[in-house]
């Protein structure tokens, strides 16, 4: 691969789509932006100097002539669930390595199922290489190193401050489909807010409660660990509010008339379109157990999750260009190792 070929960042206009172009800009690695709305991709392109490519993706060779002459694709266009799967066909016809940052599992297990394609094409295909799921990932591997025969995994993570609305109309979206685990090596269906426990993050306890995290998909494949659950600290009333909505979950699917949408995003997403003014730091814990019931535990701290989604995109991004990562899909642990995590600013953890 040619690394002084460009490299198109797809979502640009979008909050961190923006923060990642703008930072790759200062380091001297500018990308082609690119997005479907024209005035927006065009405003993000003039205010950074960047060379701008606008096209949506339901044309599939419209799509393929947009990625002509670059070397990679930073997707950044959410839901994920709608955007992922043509932007990954491209790339794979194309011969053009893939990265995005979703924590969406269905886009990682499709991705998973494109390894041998990509392989074939000499394609990288490395989903989630954002705050969902790098540090999670990262710290599943290193607790399975500590303890390679676990049969249980359980992630949690708290501090995630206030979301974007790129983010918040993908959790509007999701939220009719319940809750998700991986029970004996199968992704399972359980209810919203499913299991709720105190966890002992660094700062102390915390109630926190079952999602459907992407680590219910990547970190199978990074360790093997049959059964896995992925808490989210959370105030308890809101975990009774997810629990009054099971019974009405399958009325909750989008699209819902736009008016209601603004009204759900004024309401949770105190932030705006400026999530960084409630930013907080990242805060993980982690337990593996094995059939004998031995554990090993420990807890992570990182940046905030949009700012750690900067640094981990384009630290993926560069290792991908320079050629370290081998053809088909790999979630992060598996393409750098468990340790990749303290490449990252202010990244620590703790064994207790």
């Amino acid at each position: 691969m040619n690394t002084q070929l460009p490299w198109l960042l797809y979502g640009a206009n979008g909050y961190t789509g923006r923060r990642i172009a703008e930072e790759a800009v200062r380091r001297g690695r500018p990308p082609v932006v690119a997005g479907r709305d024209p005035a927006k991709t065009a405003d993000v392109a003039a205010s950074l100097g960047c060379e701008s490519r606008v096209f949506a993706l339901d044309d599939p060779a419209a799509v393929r002539r947009q990625l002509a002459g670059v070397a990679a694709v930073l997707h950044c266009a959410g839901p994920f669930s709608a955007t992922a799967e043509p932007m990954i066909e491209a790339c794979l016809a194309s011969g053009v390595h893939y990265l995005d940052i979703t924590g969406e599992i269905d886009v990682i297990e499709h991705s998973a199922s494109q390894d041998a394609r990509a392989r074939a094409a000499g394609v990288a295909l490395l989903p989630a290489v954002g705050f969902d799921v790098v540090p999670s990932d990262c710290l599943a591997a290193m607790l399975h190193r500590r303890l390679p025969d676990a049969i249980k995994l359980e992630l949690a993570f708290a501090g995630t401050g206030t979301i974007s609305r790129g983010t918040a109309r993908t959790m509007l979206e999701n939220l009719p489909q319940g809750g998700r685990v991986r029970i004996d090596g199968r992704i399972t269906k359980v209810p919203l807010a499913w299991k709720s426990k105190e966890i002992s993050f660094r700062a102390g306890l915390r109630t926190a409660v079952t999602i459907p995290w992407g680590d219910v998909a990547s970190a199978w494949h990074s360790t093997g660990v049959p059964n896995i659950e992925v808490y989210l600290a959370m105030d308890r009333r809101h975990i009774a509010w997810l629990r009054r909505l099971r019974p009405a979950a399958s009325l909750l699917r989008l699209p819902w008339p736009e008016p209601l949408v603004e009204r759900v995003l004024r309401r949770f997403v105190l932030g705006g379109d400026n999530p960084s003014q409630h930013a907080e730091r990242g805060s993980f814990w982690g337990r593996m157990e094995n059939a004998e019931g031995r554990s090993v535990e420990a807890t992570l701290e990182t940046l905030d999750g949009y700012s750690l989604t900067v640094e981990t995109a384009l630290a993926c991004l560069d290792r991908v260009l320079a050629g370290d990562v081998a053809p088909g899909f790999a979630t992060p642990s598996k393409a750098f190792g468990p340790d990749f995590i303290f490449a990252m600013p202010q990244t620590n953890v703790e064994w207790p």
